[in-house]
């Protein structure tokens, strides 16, 4: 396979669409080509106009006369159907090339029954609307959650209306406008013409927390988490890592950027923050990539004058234009430098062409980033070597590794090169060493071996064993072309999935008692929970026609997954902050050193050496694990993600664990991590210990795994006291239906 190079022409796509709160309306298709001529992608259209709004007002403003209360739901007035001028769409051919947005104006969270009602009926009509115009993606504002001081808890009912909406608009894919964070003041400055202003006292009175709340950086996530496809609105600073992850991890459509998000340096030019490109270079190596919408960052130039020369936004652009180094203005000074950006002639759409260069300064793809495109987050069954012959092209994918290859070469050299220099004698009678690799496939290890063997000098005599028949054929033909003359790769995801120490049971009582080695030496288990939302609507699906699947253990490249569990890690001595410090451009990192890294436990090992006879059963390999996890944030576990470390021989190692494989085995690409899901999520609370037990079975002709997983939070007793008591459990997973046959 090629190694990675840094011309690799790979450059991720960028979807691009511009927002305004102003818009001209309608969105003609002149408006549109003349987007696309300036190099965005998309628009977006309100669903309603100002006139429509103004007719809700005064519908509201009369109720609000009337002092309807809650226990008289049959005043609440009832909105008329939509006529001509409340709406600029119009079925026709641009129509599905637009994103609408329902009123920002509506507070579906509100605790005032008259408010949340209205604002009900205002959804409902123009999801209608939009679904009869053949609009396909329709955006909600996301729930309010707050009001004044005070924190509500009207998540429920916003959910409840959501699923209303998605009935009525079955075809239309539906999405929620969320910020990364919540943030009481942010949202009382958004209330000027919102519903939400409108909210009488009464009913903010009986609201249970009425102190003042700050930001609480998880709110936004555990209000999605309630109402489950969601939309991201950028901060300019963002919040900590492990809330990035968080989002990282859920299925984010699209990410909403407006001037505030943006810093401006001395050329008065619009740059993001080192941390912001890390965080979009980081979304954009998803399989399903989001969508990048600018929100009133200036009106699409051109529309005044048709015949003007306007310069598209490719994104080439120079290094001073783009170099973040005036650090962060005041809102004034923010606020001046944005009017006199958009009065530069020599670039009408700045915020355009800067996302557009990111794009095209994107990070290479690494040699697994290369390997593994579109396996991103898809499952698949674990193989079974013993019972199914492998076709060609399967052995074809894992002899593509040179990493792999490379190590297990380098161990067979060193075994030879210690074998020779202590003089250890040989079952040979003519002095060769024995050397015998199980399970040979295609024959890559005999290759490496057989290389070893020659860089060092050692005479073998080699022994190819494999069940496979058509295999066979192959390494028949090797041993008469490619080899002068007639070590093990049985590890799976999990290490002994695969069944290795069930194959090698079988061949370690032919090792010289004293003197023989097995390659691999021994291997060892790793677990850590994870938050996989996608992984587990995914299994879900699968559930109706395999039922099964929720308890069937599946090989995935783990990547829009958050740890749930973390340690602390010291930060790298080089960052992109150190950097651009000195003035440097730098183009955003694809792996940011994290603040803190997850917690992978062991499991249990695997030790393989000389044994005296083959075991009379196979009670030996059974194994069981018990771990303890702390969570510090509050998350939802879908399941487990399992790695494996193996050592070949002594300083010789692999390593699937994302702790140690760069150190270990950089760049290999021969495993994917191995999953095992939880048939329903857990939720975690803030400060909780999550429980795992973990079983290896077996029944003499097969091998499964059975996994449980338990939550358990800490009670405050009188006298300063904690106790531990549980808060939930899974079900008992078991693959016993899809084991692994001996």
């Amino acid at each position: 396979m090629d190694t990675p190079m840094q011309d690799d022409t790979w450059m991720p796509t960028f979807y691009v669409g511009q927002y305004e709160t102003d818009r001209a309306l309608p969105v003609t298709s002149s408006v549109l080509y003349q987007a696309h001529d300036c190099n965005y992608d998309m628009l977006t259209t309100p669903i309603t106009t100002p006139f429509f709004h103004h007719r809700v007002q005064e519908l509201v403003t009369q109720a609000l006369q009337n002092n309807i209360n809650k226990d008289d739901q049959a005043s609440i007035p009832t909105i008329p159907a939509l006529s001509l001028p409340d709406t600029p769409l119009t079925p026709g051919d641009i129509t599905s090339q637009l994103l609408a947005f329902v009123s920002p104006w509506i507070d579906l969270c509100s605790p005032d029954p008259l408010i949340s009602n209205i604002s009900r009926q205002v959804l409902y009509l123009e999801i209608a609307y939009a679904a009869f115009c053949g609009i396909e993606y329709v955006f909600i504002p996301g729930p309010q959650l707050y009001h004044g001081d005070a924190a509500t808890h009207g998540t429920p009912q916003y959910a409840r209306a959501v699923q209303e909406a998605l009935s009525i608009g079955s075809h239309l894919s539906i999405h929620i406008m969320f910020p990364m964070i919540a943030d009481p003041i942010a949202e009382a400055r958004s209330e000027v013409g919102n519903l939400a202003s409108q909210t009488r006292a009464i009913y903010i009175d009986e609201v249970d927390e009425l102190r003042p709340q700050k930001p609480d950086i998880y709110g936004t996530w555990d209000a999605w988490n309630t109402i489950r496809t969601v939309s991201l609105s950028l901060p300019k600073e963002l919040p900590p890592l492990s809330v990035q992850s968080r989002w990282y991890s859920e299925p984010v459509k699209l990410i909403a950027m407006t001037p505030d998000t943006f810093n401006y340096n001395k050329h008065d030019k619009p740059v993001l923050s080192d941390a912001l490109k890390s965080f979009i270079t980081r979304l954009m190596r998803v399989k399903v990539t989001p969508w990048i919408l600018l929100c009133d960052v200036g009106p699409i130039p051109g529309l005044d004058d048709p015949e003007a020369r306007i310069p598209v936004s490719d994104g080439f652009l120079s290094p001073d234009t783009v170099t973040d180094t005036a650090g962060s203005p005041t809102p004034a000074e923010a606020a001046s430098r944005f009017k006199s950006t958009n009065k530069h002639t020599d670039d009408f759409t700045p915020h355009l062409s800067y996302i557009r260069w990111l794009q095209r300064r994107q990070p290479p793809r690494t040699i697994v980033e290369k390997y593994g495109s579109g396996y991103q987050d898809y499952l698949q069954v674990p193989l079974q070597p013993l019972t199914d012959n492998l076709e060609s092209m399967t052995y074809e994918v894992f002899e593509k590794d040179p990493v792999k290859y490379d190590l297990y070469e380098l161990a067979v050299r060193q075994a030879l090169r210690d074998w020779r220099d202590e003089g250890k004698p040989t079952s040979n009678p003519d002095g060769r060493v024995v050397v015998a690799v199980a399970g040979a496939g295609r024959g890559p290890l005999v290759t490496r071996a057989l290389r070893a063997s020659k860089a060092e000098n050692v005479e073998i005599d080699l022994w190819a064993v494999e069940k496979n028949p058509n295999a066979y054929v192959l390494l028949q033909r090797h041993n008469r072309d490619d080899w002068d003359r007639t070590v093990t790769v049985l590890l799976g995801s999990f290490a002994d999935n695969e069944l290795s120490p069930e194959c090698l049971d079988g061949i370690l009582h032919l090792l010289a008692p004293t003197y023989g080695i097995s390659i691999p030496r021994s291997y060892t288990a790793f677990l850590t929970p994870i938050a996989a939302p996608k992984l587990h609507a995914d299994i879900s699906s699968r559930s109706s026609w395999d039922p099964a699947a929720p308890d069937t253990p599946a090989v995935v490249w783990l990547h829009a997954i958050d740890y749930l569990s973390l340690g602390t890690k010291p930060p790298s001595p080089l960052s992109d902050s150190h950097d651009n410090a000195k003035g440097k451009n730098k183009a955003p990192s694809t792996n940011p050193a994290p603040a803190t890294s997850p917690l992978i436990l062991p499991t249990w090992s695997f030790h393989h050496g000389p044994q005296p006879s083959v075991p009379a059963s196979n009670t030996h390999n059974t194994r069981h694990a018990r771990l303890s996890f702390r969570t510090r944030n509050r998350g939802v576990c879908h399941g487990l993600g399992g790695y494996f470390e193996a050592v070949l021989y002594p300083g010789i190692e692999l390593s699937t664990n994302p702790e140690t494989m760069e150190r270990k085995s950089a760049g290999m690409i021969s495993w994917f991590p191995i999953f095992f899901p939880l048939r329903t999520p857990l939720y975690l609370p803030d400060h909780s210990l999550l429980v795992v037990n973990i079983w290896r079975q077996t029944d003499g002709r097969k091998v499964w795994y059975e996994w449980m997983v338990e939550v358990y939070g800490y009670n405050l007793l009188l006298g300063g006291e904690t106790r531990l008591v549980r808060l939930g459990g899974g079900e008992v997973g078991s693959s016993v239906k899809n084991g692994c046959m001996m």
